[in-house]
Order: structure tokens, then sequence, then C-alpha cells
């Protein structure tokens, strides 16, 4: 069965709405029958004594509603999965592919033998990755600019914050995109804020972008394998204003961070989680007891807040909320 009714159910339908919401068994015709079974089993109509009755669509709406964006999520998720599922197959096809590609890292200090630069090359531990980040920034006399997708962790946040601060009071330029998973924290937002209110700029993009920091248009570091652990360095011009280019784009399209940083109301917050759940506006409403117009308003700000471009799209921003 489809999700939605065909030509001959809309018909059949119709026929008992006009006939004053019910329908008889003298009213169909034999080839009725099986549009009538599917009728029933849609709930469209009820079985009573002496026929059948018509019942409201808005709650077979609101039902598959509820399991299309359902469905729609489990897809999502799956589609967030599938990268990092086919990483080691894709890795294995390029290196049968093309052997002998895969440079060796090259670790702090040595350099990238194609440039001779000291500070291009692929850094494979974790901790040299920080520590030549922090020597970036402790070095950039102009602007940081920084793509950071995904929930950023506090201790993250909190570790960077002073040397953060130095970059501003020296008088250069942090430009910062995150996503609404990072400001949905209050501590984050917390974090974030103490960083916009030395000057930095922070916008919030509700859409897939890659990670990536750029110190004074010369040198970009992204991730060198999918667990972040491996950092490549890079500092070829063209492909560095490739990646400023990509994050201005990203920039662009992003809203600004102030709106994000003011905690919700209570009844803001109820009504994004209900949401989350996958409940409609009227299934909220009913929830709360209160008026649609009042949930429309709170789902207005929510929306601006999170970027979102229709309402399921909000419920997907939402996802990573905690529920009731």
């Amino acid at each position: 069965m489809t999700d939605e009714p065909g030509p001959a159910e809309r018909a059949l339908y119709l026929t008992a709405v006009r006939g004053g919401g019910r329908l008889r068994p003298e009213d169909l015709a034999p080839a009725d029958r099986p549009t009538l079974a599917a009728l029933v089993a849609r709930g469209l109509l009820t079985p009573t004594a002496t026929g059948w009755t018509a019942a409201s669509p808005r709650a077979l709406g609101d039902r598959i509603g509820l399991e299309l964006r359902t469905r729609a999520l489990r897809l999502l998720r799956h589609a967030e999965r599938l990268p990092g599922t086919l990483g080691p197959l894709a890795r294995a096809y390029d290196a049968a592919r093309h052997p002998g590609v895969d440079l060796p890292a090259v670790h702090p200090g040595t350099g990238d033998p194609g440039t001779g630069d000291p500070a291009a090359g692929t850094v494979d531990d974790a901790a040299a990755v920080r520590r030549r980040v922090g020597e970036l920034v402790s070095e950039c006399r102009e602007e940081v600019l920084a793509a950071q997708p995904g929930p950023r962790p506090l201790e993250a946040l909190r570790m960077a914050l002073a040397q953060d601060l130095s970059l501003l009071r020296r008088g250069c330029s942090l430009r910062t995109v995150y996503q609404p998973v990072t400001l949905a924290d209050p501590a984050a937002r917390s974090q974030v804020a103490l960083r916009t209110g030395h000057g930095a700029q922070v916008r919030v993009l509700a859409e897939p972008y890659e990670r990536v920091l750029v110190f004074d248009r010369a040198v970009a570091v992204i991730p060198a394998d999918e667990d972040r652990n491996r950092a490549a360095f890079l500092t070829d011009p063209t492909t560095v204003a490739y990646l400023v280019a990509q994050f201005e784009r990203d920039w662009a399209r992003a809203t600004p961070a102030d709106r994000h940083l003011d905690p919700p109301s209570v009844t803001t917050v109820r009504i994004g989680r209900l949401l989350a759940r996958g409940l409609t506006q009227r299934a909220v409403a009913t929830r709360l007891g209160v008026s649609e117009r009042t949930v429309a308003a709170h789902i207005s700000r929510l929306r601006d807040r999170y970027g979102a471009h229709s309402l399921f799209h909000l419920g997907w921003q939402l996802r990573g909320e905690h529920h009731d």
C-alpha cells in the first residue's frame, strides 16, 4: 500500500462524504470491495453496524507525516554513517589503483619534501597536531578562519580560550563557523560568548561543511583521516585560496551567532523537544494545551535560532537535544 490514497480510494471516500459521511453496502459495486478494504485499513472509513462512516483524513495525514519523518531521519542518520563505513574500502581501492601515491607522513619540523616549506606536511599524532596549531595561532598576524562542524568538546574550547583571547588582543581577526549543535550546549555558548565579547565573529550554519583552519591565508589545516587524529598542513597558494573561498561561501550563508547565545525560554525548549520526537505543530499544541498560533511563534524563533528552512529540517537539527 502506498503512503497516500489512490484515485479510486479518493473517489470512494468522497462518495461517503457526499452521502452525509456514511457508506451503505448497497452503495458499493463489486469492484469497490478492494478499494473499501484499503480505506478501512488506512482508517479513512470505520465499519459500523449498518455500513461505514467517514473519518477525518487529518489523523491519517499526521500519522503518515510522522512515519515519513521517522523514515527520513533514519535515512539521514544512515547517510551520515555511510562515509565512515565505506572509508576502509575506499582506501583499499585507492591503494590498489594507485600504488605508491600515499606518501609517508611528514612529522613536525621535517617539512614537506615536495615544497621545502617547514610549515607544510602531515602530522600524524593528535598531541602534535594541537601543538602545531597552537604555534600557528601564536604566530598569526592578521586573521584566523575556522570552520568547525559538529559538536565542539567543551574542554577543547576552554583550553584554547587564553590563546584565542591573546590573538584578539593583539588585533587579529577571528571568524568561526559552527553548527547549531555546538551552541545548543549552555557551557559551549558561554565559551563562545567570551570570545565574541573580545571581538571574535561567530556565525552558525545548519548545513554540512568540512573542517578547516586557515592562518593569515597562508597555511590551511584540514583533517587527514576520519578519526581526526592526523592533520594536513597546506601551504600551496592555490590550495589555500580554494579553501578560503569555500569558507567565505559558507560564511555568507551562515547566520550571526548572537541570536543563538541567549538561552531559549522553557516553553520554547519543550516545543523543540517535542518537534525532535517527530510531533506535528498541531500535536505539539494539543500536548501542551496552547494554541497553534503560540506554537507557531515559538517554532519561528527556533527556526531562526537553528537556521532551519522547514519544520522537518528543524526537527532534524534538534535531534540531539535531550528529551523529557
